[in-house]
């Protein structure tokens, strides 16, 4: 089924509808955090410079938009301000004043150079939460750095431990440090709101790169006073459970549990290593695997990655390796309504992701396409009561687009 970009006036209602927000982020955190609001009924107003947001620009076999731009900005209007011309400025304070919330993800010392710091827009509107979406936080030694995806997966210990023991670092992609960002954007908004309908006050709101990075490695920060320097952090379970080759393709196999060891044993016909007492355990399993794992992958070249998943059921959790394209006609994906169809000028019709939440009572809207750049500036403006006339000033200065 088609989709109008244009989001229909009458929607299933979600547990946010009636909220506004206004979104000043760019790339992928602050944008899909908002995202993530628009999912459960907010009005999103995706607020772009005249330049527009950057992942715009990123590479993509999509000539007309960049497929990320897409994923990343479902269920917004849009809206083009050039915050450095005050009348420009002044539309965005008059937004300020009905919205709900704010997100942007400027450094720390942009915002109140444009006139845009919580401080400064708390006066107008103290029921505001503010959220900043920033690389290293509001403090410290970094908070004037530029922070990426990348760039705090390397610094935080991600990417060594990704790598080999001894080998190089390696890179998570993915963009899961930015995707875990728009997750606590999404969380943090949603509990200041709730907190504001019982003070009746806004907030500020701080979500940072480095905070998310490291709260994804919640299970490796622990370090004890008697421990070393150089201690296992490692949560792979010693070779077992991980990606196996089979007679074609790859297979992850996870059997980290006593009931899912012994199903594996005895579905790959290596009962005699169920019977071991060396390998009863996950821990004596992961000092045996130089053991184990060659007569695992020797059992695993009977079948293919696809009748290993079939033969092993419910009774070992694994999946073969397959690639994203799949998923799109996926028999649990699509009995999951997690796939809809959009529409978008120059690209036309296509499939996207949708509903990461399931809601009972409020399931909220359909999601609509992306905006193309500038789409809804008129309409987002005479909803605040400008006029024709004042909407065409704005355009001849090039303060709106």
């Amino acid at each position: 089924m088609q989709r109008s970009s244009n989001p229909s006036p009458v929607e299933a209602r979600g547990p946010l509808t009636g909220v506004r927000v206004l979104d000043l982020s760019a790339y992928i955190a602050g944008p899909y955090g908002c995202t993530l609001l628009a999912d459960q009924g907010a009005e999103v107003i995706k607020i772009e410079p005249p330049t527009g947001d950057n992942l715009r620009k990123y590479p993509s076999t999509l000539e007309a938009e960049s497929r990320a731009f897409l994923g990343v900005n479902r269920g917004k209007r849009g809206l083009v301000l050039d915050l450095k011309q005050a009348d420009a400025l002044a539309v965005l304070k008059r937004l300020v004043e009905s919205a709900d919330v704010l997100v942007h993800n400027f450094r720390p010392n942009v915002p109140a150079r444009l006139g845009i710091a919580y401080e400064q827009l708390r006066e107008i509107n103290p029921r505001l939460i503010y959220c900043a979406v920033t690389g290293y936080g509001e403090t410290g030694p970094n908070r004037e750095k530029a922070g990426y995806d990348q760039v705090l997966q390397t610094m935080t210990g991600m990417c060594t431990l990704q790598g080999k023991r001894g080998g190089p670092p390696e890179i998570l992609y993915g963009s899961v440090v930015d995707y875990y960002a728009a997750a606590l954007v999404a969380a943090g908004v949603s509990s200041a709101l709730f907190e504001r309908e019982r003070s009746g006050a806004g907030q500020y709101v701080g979500v940072s790169l480095l905070r998310s990075a490291l709260t994804m490695q919640s299970a490796r920060m622990i370090w004890a006073d008697s421990e070393p320097r150089d201690v296992g952090r490692d949560m792979r379970s010693g070779g077992i459970t991980g990606i196996h080759p089979t007679r074609e393709g790859y297979l992850y196999i996870s059997a980290n549990t006593p009931h899912f060891w012994q199903s594996l044993c005895e579905k790959t016909g290596l009962e005699a290593l169920a019977q071991d007492e060396r390998y009863d355990t996950v821990r004596k399993r992961a000092l045996h695997c130089d053991e184990i794992v060659p007569k695992l992958h020797a059992a695993l070249q009977a079948r293919t990655a696809l009748e290993w998943e079939v033969l092993f059921g419910d009774a070992v959790p694994c999946a073969a390796a397959r690639s994203v394209e799949d998923m799109f006609d996926n028999p649990q994906v699509v009995a999951e309504d997690m796939v809809s169809s959009f529409e978008y000028p120059g690209v036309g019709r296509y499939r996207g992701f949708k509903h990461p939440i399931r809601f009972g009572a409020t399931p909220g809207p359909e999601p609509v396409a992306a905006p193309a750049f500038g789409q809804h500036s008129d309409a987002v403006l005479s909803d605040i009561g400008l006029t024709d006339t004042q909407i065409a000033s704005l355009r001849a200065t090039r303060a709106v687009l």
